[in-house]
């Protein structure tokens, strides 16, 4: 079976000319005098597309992320995998109905009153169909039903093991191999693949992004029905609501463009920096608005998630950038360890600022976010800077966010939409009250850590002689810290005593001046 994959794969490759990625050399000019009749009028980032369009939804998903990565692929073929449309035929109604016997152990129409067994849409992983659940809390509630595609861990086990083999090749052939790490960027798609074959992990990220908004004031997640979820099958409400894209829909209910343009930038920041997990598929296809000017989305497959120092670069990598403070965008990239030590920060500074000061105080419409991070990754080859996977994503959701304000309003600004988000982020961070904040946070782990304080230098003294000095020694230091931050706390809280007593006292003297 993988004998013939792959050579269905190098037939492609020949077909459509896909050799000429190969760098200059034997192999390369091998293949060229074997088929040198082969001629093409189509750019190279054009027969990619299509070659990936024949290899199947698999190679289609791999193109979609690549086309995220101008850090890996030149500009032109970028922009061409861009185009990917992960449309796929369905599969048929006799699948559906055994997926759902098997899944449910019963007839589907001892489950739903009704199913529509044509499916609404259908994409690479899975389909959905529109329903009415039978019996219990439930009746009578229309649904949409997401049903995995029939053996498609099987055909992703074998696709993945193939690019893997790819990877290793571009590894030895390509002179940048290792800054490109392709068999990391093999490894994050295989991750995120996977994650989007089990639907009760897509489930759980759906209730967990409902949760985090659940005023439902900028976005309204559709509440997911566990008990008739399975990895198979997922079931949630089902939601009346208009494409994102339909912007003639949208105007003729009357709903605010420019508000739902920002709605849109503030819901991306909100999810990245206050909860540090987003929606990472935002593309129109998943993004939905509601009669009432809300927000929807769907299919929750895909999420992104930072960790609280990943959240703090950004911010202050996105804060300076908005001060066109230059000098510590590149610092934070070196505290980042993203650039080697090395590296000079004025001569970064430089390139960054060649790159983002040409865009500031212009309209969206006037700002291309995508040509901008091109720029930014060029000079990230420059000086060598380390790739950030558990960045790709919230790459690739800027772009989606930047296209969708784009789409629906052109002249909106990101940065004074943005910039209180970040400043309130930061300030909860930093200061008195990120000091309070943390506290809290590690307060349960102290009252718990410090009463065993004795019991772990005993039994340190008790082990033998080479390990004991390391034990008491980290038992002392977590004392010491604990120490150290109970009087940060009380000298910060004397310092605001004193300063308000200062400011009463200066205000009773003028009023008795």
């Amino acid at each position: 079976m993988r004998f013939f994959r792959f050579l269905k794969i190098t037939t492609v490759v020949i077909r459509f000319g896909l050799d000429e990625f190969l760098p200059e050399g034997f192999f390369r000019s091998l293949i060229g005098a074997v088929f040198f009749w082969r001629t093409y009028q189509e750019a190279r980032g054009e027969r990619l597309r299509e070659a990936l369009e024949n290899l199947g939804p698999i190679s289609i998903k791999f193109g979609q992320l690549l086309s995220t990565r101008p850090d890996l692929v030149p500009g032109d073929i970028a922009n061409a995998l861009s185009k990917l449309q992960d449309q796929v035929p369905p599969f048929g109604a006799d699948a559906v109905i055994e997926t759902l016997r098997r899944v449910y152990k019963r007839p589907y129409q001892e489950v739903f009153s009704e199913f529509d067994l044509k499916p609404i849409a259908s994409a690479s992983i899975a389909q959905v169909h529109f329903g009415v659940i039978l019996g219990g809390k439930l009746q009578g509630r229309e649904v949409a039903i997401k049903i995995l595609r029939p053996n498609i861990r099987e055909t992703i086990d074998h696709d993945i093991a193939l690019l893997y083999v790819v990877a290793d090749i571009v590894n030895a052939i390509f002179d940048d191999g290792k800054r490109l790490r392709a068999t990391e960027v093999v490894a994050e798609f295989e991750n995120a693949i996977h994650d989007e074959l089990d639907l009760v992990r897509e489930a759980s990220n759906a209730s967990t992004l409902r949760r985090n908004f659940a005023d439902g004031k900028l976005l309204y997640v559709p509440e997911v029905y566990f008990d008739f979820t399975h990895r198979e099958v997922m079931v949630m409400e089902r939601i009346d609501a208009i494409p994102v894209n339909d912007i003639a829909q949208i105007r003729a209910h009357n709903i605010d463009i420019k508000r739902l343009a920002v709605d849109g930038v503030t819901i991306f920041f909100t999810q990245v920096f206050r909860d540090g997990f987003f929606h990472a598929d935002m593309h129109p296809g998943n993004i939905f608005v509601g009669k009432n000017g809300i927000y929807s989305g769907v299919d929750f497959g895909i999420m992104g998630s930072l960790s609280d120092a990943d959240k703090t670069y950004l911010a202050r990598n996105f804060a300076a950038f908005f001060a066109r403070d230059y000098k510590e965008v590149a610092m934070a990239h070196l505290d980042a360890g993203w650039v080697p030590k090395n590296t000079r920060v004025d001569e970064l500074e430089g390139a960054i600022r060649s790159v983002c000061e040409p865009i500031f105080d212009k309209p969206l419409n006037e700002i291309y976010f995508g040509n901008v991070l091109l720029r930014l990754f060029e000079v990230s080859r420059r000086f060598h800077m380390e790739i950030q996977p558990q960045l790709v994503l919230l790459q690739k959701t800027l772009l989606q966010v930047e296209g969708l304000g784009r789409q629906l309003y052109p002249e909106l600004d990101l940065r004074p939409v943005a910039q209180p988000i970040l400043q309130k982020w930061m300030s909860e961070q930093v200061g008195l009250r990120g000091l309070v904040k943390q506290l809290r946070k590690e307060g349960i782990q102290w009252t718990a850590t410090i009463p065993q304080l004795p019991r772990l230098i005993h039994r340190a003294l008790e082990a033998n002689p080479s390990e004991r000095l390391a034990d008491i020694e980290r038992a002392i230091n977590r004392v010491a810290r604990t120490q150290r931050l109970q009087t940060a706390v009380l000298m910060g809280l004397f310092v605001v005593l004193v300063t308000v007593a200062a400011a009463y006292a200066y205000l009773l003297f003028s009023f008795a001046g």
